[in-house]
């Protein structure tokens, strides 16, 4: 009758936690984000300090009294 192997790392990896899948987040995927991030970062600095978008924005024109009589 044949022994059963013995695994002598069996109980290291009852221990260890698996790890997610194997595959990896695409380079261009991580760079999208990075702009995107940088971009609502950029939106919110500039509304913050009162810049926003200057003449396109709907309130300006009320603002500057146009339309106003």
């Amino acid at each position: 009758m044949a022994d059963s192997p013995s695994y002598p790392d069996a109980d290291h990896a009852r221990m260890t936690p698996k790890r997610g899948s194997a595959t990896r987040v695409p380079r261009w995927v991580k760079v999208f984000v990075i702009v995107f991030i940088a971009l609502v970062l950029l939106f919110v600095a500039l509304h913050l300090t009162g810049n926003g978008f200057g003449a396109h924005m709907h309130m300006s024109a009320i603002e500057q009294g146009v339309g106003q009589q």
